[in-house]
């Protein structure tokens, strides 16, 4: 009666047995390796829309905000409000429209005009606000277009 190792009796194994067993992964395997990436899409999909829509609205309201300031400064220093938006671009208070990030454009800005003079000094009334021209709803429910 002959005593062999492991090592030795693998070793004289054909090569063909050992090899078979090793060839692939089971279906089953794969199944779940799909699973668990259907599921990281499941969580990751959402936060990746969420982060980019948060994005854009922070790039509107920062628009808005730029061009009111530059709205009330014209219409201070010039005594009179701005006619139209592309005033603000030829008077420099702007150095050119901003693009919508919702419509992708810069010529979907609603101007607001009221007949309203603001100050004593001020001699022609016009635009005194802007709004987005984009007809969807911000994440806090109200449009975008009463900004």
């Amino acid at each position: 009666m002959s005593f062999r190792s492991a090592a030795e009796e693998s070793a004289s194994l054909p090569q063909s047995s050992t090899r078979t067993a090793e060839q692939g992964f089971t279906l089953l395997e794969l199944m779940i390796v799909m699973v668990v990436i259907g599921l990281l899409a499941a969580i990751a999909i959402p936060a990746y829309t969420s982060n980019i829509r948060n994005a854009k609205e922070a790039v509107l309201k920062e628009d808005l905000h730029t061009m009111r300031q530059a709205i009330d400064s014209y219409t201070v220093d010039k005594a009179k409000a701005p006619q139209s938006l592309d005033d603000l671009v030829q008077a420099g208070y702007l150095k050119a429209m901003p693009v919508d990030p919702f419509t992708h454009r810069s010529d979907t800005w609603m101007p607001v005009q009221d007949d309203t003079l603001s100050s004593i000094d001020q001699t022609d009334s016009g635009i005194d606000d802007v709004h987005s021209g984009a007809q969807q709803t911000a994440s806090d429910g109200t449009s975008y277009s009463t900004w």
